[in-house]
């Protein structure tokens, strides 16, 4: 079992030492590769927040294959980064996680149309085809509730396809892949976000029920720095976390994680979208819409009535 190991006095003493606490030592397993999505944990990381909580924290990056949820399940990793409908619907299969805090107030999936496109709104993907993650829950919603008939096509997470025809659609995200399809010479996209749909979503951060129980203090030391983080990375200098990410991810450019910085700051991501949003609201998560998104999905008949419930999904016990 982890814990915060003493030096024995005895050993202190013998070694003419003053008996000092070692950090306690966590794994996050990030969604995808390092990129500013992910600055509130490098920023914390870079400036030893983590470090003056006493912890010892290892980021590992993600990608496609990054297995998140089973890494979190059985211990591989302490934390992992998710998207609330995919880990909704693990939990009520039984998967052994609960959501703890959130990374983002609205997950900034959704869908990217060419610009030179004749979709402008949800109404107008009637007959198209979109480039997306067929499991995505969002899709299946569209279809249901908004009686949409599309094609789907698996994305390969490649912008390759997007470029190469004025009507493509592509799921993405929108404070990443705009960036990279201007820079590749296609005029910035449109993006139609899940919450203009009412579908919301938060990114957020899990951790196996297990660890919850053996580790609250660790588990509230964490997030007291990792609020901190993205705090500081939003309003103050992002150097740090912008040269621990590219440490991290070579492909990052300080143009591409200035402009993505920008995106989160000017969507409200962290800090929230609605009336009350601001700092105090990082990390949090609400159970009114944990209850709403889990009603949705019961709608659409991809969740069990009962299988999962707000009160099971996620904890507050441990933001401050």
């Amino acid at each position: 079992m982890k814990a915060f190991r003493i030096l024995t006095l005895a050993a202190a003493l013998g070694a003419g030492l003053t008996a000092v606490a070692e950090p306690f030592t966590l794994t996050v397993q990030l969604d995808w590769v390092a990129e500013p999505e992910h600055g509130g944990f490098y920023q914390a990381q870079a400036k030893g927040f983590f470090a003056e909580e006493g912890l010892e924290v290892t980021l590992i990056p993600g990608g496609p294959n990054a297995f998140v949820m089973p890494k979190v399940a059985t211990g591989q990793a302490d934390i992992g980064q998710a998207d609330s409908t995919s880990t909704l619907l693990q939990q009520a299969e039984g998967l052994p996680i609960v959501q703890f805090a959130a990374v983002f107030q609205d997950d900034p999936s959704g869908l990217l149309v060419n610009a030179e496109s004749s979709v402008y709104d949800f109404a107008d993907l009637e007959g198209k085809t979109i480039i997306a993650r067929p499991e995505w829950a969002f899709l299946a919603y569209l279809k249901e509730k908004r009686g949409l008939n599309f094609n789907i096509v698996p994305t390969n997470y490649s912008i390759t396809a997007f470029l190469a025809g004025k009507e493509a659609i592509q799921q993405g995200y929108s404070i990443a892949e705009p960036y990279h399809i201007a820079k590749a010479g296609g005029k910035k996209p449109r993006f139609l976000a899940t919450w203009d749909a009412d579908f919301r979503a938060y990114a957020v951060l899990v951790t196996n029920r297990r660890f919850a129980r053996q580790h609250p203090a660790e588990l509230k030391a964490f997030l007291r720095a990792y609020l901190k983080g993205w705090r500081d990375y939003l309003e103050g200098d992002p150097t740090p976390a912008h040269e621990a990410m590219k440490a991290a991810n070579p492909n990052n450019t300080d143009e591409f994680m200035a402009a993505s910085r920008q995106l989160i700051i000017d969507g409200k991501l962290v800090t929230g979208r609605d009336a009350d949003g601001g700092p105090a609201n990082i990390g949090r998560l609400d159970p009114a819409r944990y209850a709403r998104q889990i009603e949705q999905l019961e709608d659409l008949k991809i969740l069990t009535p009962g299988k999962i419930t707000a009160e099971r999904a996620m904890t507050t016990e441990f933001l401050p």
